[in-house]
C-alpha cells in the first residue's frame, strides 16, 4: 500500500481523465492517472471535435491552433441507397486523432505534476472512512476522491456490481466499431455520415494528411458474414454507392482496422459507489449524439469545479455527488436520447432512405437535428 493519500485518483487516461488531471493539477491537487495502456496508441473514435471544446482545450494548456488542424464546417449525409443532401454546420468542428491529442494531454499532465500511471490495471476500488483504496495489478492507493474515466465497459464495471454491465453481456443488440485512417481524396473542410443497413459510417479529416473512417455496425451484420469485417464491408457497407466508392479508391494506412465489440447503449449512472463517473462511464454516448469527445471534457470541466469545492472543505461529499449528478443529466441526459432516436432512424434501411428523402425538402428540421447534437462552448 502506497502510503500517500492523493487528492483524486482517475481510473482511465483518454480525454476526461486527462483533461480533469490538468485542471486539478492547475489548481494545486495531488492527482494520479491509472491508464492500462501506454501512450501513444490509437483508440477507436470518429475523430471530430465539435469547435464547443475549442476554447476549453486552449485554455488548459493544448495549443491546437499551432497543429494546422482541419476546420470542419459542412455535413454530407446519404441513405443506403445512396440518396444524399449536404447542410453546413453552425457550430462546426475540428479533426484530430485521438494518437496525437491524448498523448499530447498525458504530456501536459505529466509537465503539470500528475502522477500517470500507465500500462497499470485498475482491479478494484472500495470506499470505507472517506477514503478510497485503488488496488491496481502493481500496487494499492488511497484517495480522497475517486473518478472512473474508463470508457464504454471496463472489468471494473462488474466489480462495481453496475447494472448496466449484465445488459452488455447478455444483450443481443450489441455493436461492433471499426476504425481505420485512410488517405482520400475528400473535402477537409466536410465530415460525411453514409447509412448502410444495420449502422453508419463517418469519414473526415485529422491531422497529418489522413482521414478518420470510423464506422458502427449491428454485431448482427458481422455475425451473418461469418465475422470476417471484410466479408461483411463489401456485402452490407459497399451497398451504400458512397462508402463502395471510399472502401474501393481510399489507401488504408492500418494492416487491420481497430476495433472494439459488445457495444451497447443502456443507461448508466453518473455517480457509482461514491465515484463520480464521467464521458461514456456515465453513460455510454452513441455517436450521433454529435461528440462524444467534446462531452467528455465538458463532463471533466464541471467535476473539476466540484471536486475542487469538496477538497477545500467547501462543499460536502453528498452536496459533490448530488450535484454533479444533476449537472450531468442537464447537459447530456436530452443529447444522448436525441442522439439514440437517430442512431435508431439510422439503423432502419428503409426508413433511412425515406428520412433523407423528407429531410432534402425540410432544411430546417434538418438544422434542428444537427443543433441537438451539438452543445453550446464552456
Amino acid at each position: 500500500m502506497n502510503d500517500t493519500t492523493i487528492d483524486c485518483a482517475i481510473v482511465g487516461g483518454g480525454l476526461a481523465g486527462l483533461t480533469l488531471a490538468v485542471q486539478l493539477a492547475d489548481a494545486g491537487c495531488s492527482v494520479i492517472v491509472f491508464e492500462k495502456e501506454k501512450y501513444p496508441f490509437h483508440k477507436v473514435c470518429g475523430e471530430y471535435v465539435s469547435m464547443e471544446s475549442y476554447a476549453f482545450l486552449e485554455r488548459i494548456g493544448v495549443r491546437l491552433s499551432t497543429l494546422n488542424l482541419p476546420m470542419i464546417n459542412t455535413l454530407k449525409i446519404s441513405a443506403p441507397n445512396g440518396n444524399s443532401m449536404t447542410q453546413p454546420l453552425e457550430l462546426g468542428g475540428f479533426g484530430i486523432s485521438r494518437y496525437l491529442l491524448d498523448t499530447t494531454l498525458a504530456d501536459l499532465a505529466q509537465k503539470k505534476g500528475v502522477v500517470l500511471l500507465q500500462e497499470t490495471k485498475v482491479t478494484d476500488v472500495s470506499f470505507e472512512n472517506e477514503l478510497f483504496t485503488i488496488k491496481t495489478s502493481k500496487n494499492n492507493y488511497r484517495a480522497r476522491v475517486a473518478c472512473g474515466t474508463y470508457g464504454k465497459y471496463s472489468l471494473l464495471d462488474k466489480k462495481l456490481n453496475r447494472k448496466s454491465t449484465n445488459t452488455v453481456l447478455n444483450n443481443r443488440k450489441n455493436y461492433v466499431a471499426v476504425k481505420y485512417h485512410v488517405k482520400a481524396e475528400l473535402p477537409d473542410n466536410q465530415i460525411e455520415l453514409h447509412n448502410f443497413k444495420g449502422g453508419y459510417c463517418g469519414i473526415s479529416k485529422v491531422d497529418g494528411d489522413k482521414h478518420c473512417m470510423c464506422y458502427l455496425t449491428s454485431s448482427r451484420n458481422l455475425k451473418d458474414n461469418h465475422n470476417d469485417i471484410k466479408q461483411m464491408e463489401k456485402n452490407v457497407l459497399m451497398k451504400n454507392p458512397f462508402l463502395k466508392k471510399h472502401f474501393s479508391e481510399a489507401t488504408f494506412l492500418y494492416e487491420q482496422p481497430l476495433t472494439i465489440s459488445q457495444i451497447t447503449f443502456a443507461k448508466k449512472t453518473a455517480i457509482e459507489s461514491h465515484l463520480l463517473m464521467l464521458g461514456d462511464s456515465a453513460g455510454t454516448i452513441a455517436p450521433l449524439c454529435g461528440n462524444g469527445m467534446s462531452m467528455a471534457m465538458q463532463a471533466s470541466f464541471k467535476a473539476f469545479s466540484l471536486i475542487e469545492d469538496y477538497l477545500n472543505h467547501r462543499i460536502s461529499r453528498q452536496r459533490m455527488e448530488f450535484l454533479y449528478s444533476k449537472e450531468w443529466n442537464t447537459l447530456f441526459l436530452n443529447r444522448i436520447k436525441a442522439g439514440n432516436f437517430i442512431q435508431y432512424l439510422s439503423g432502419k434501411e428503409t426508413l433511412t432512405n425515406i428520412v433523407i428523402r423528407v429531410l432534402k425538402k425540410t432544411p430546417i428540421i434538418t438544422r434542428k437535428l444537427i443543433r441537438l447534437t451539438h452543445g453550446n462552448r464552456f
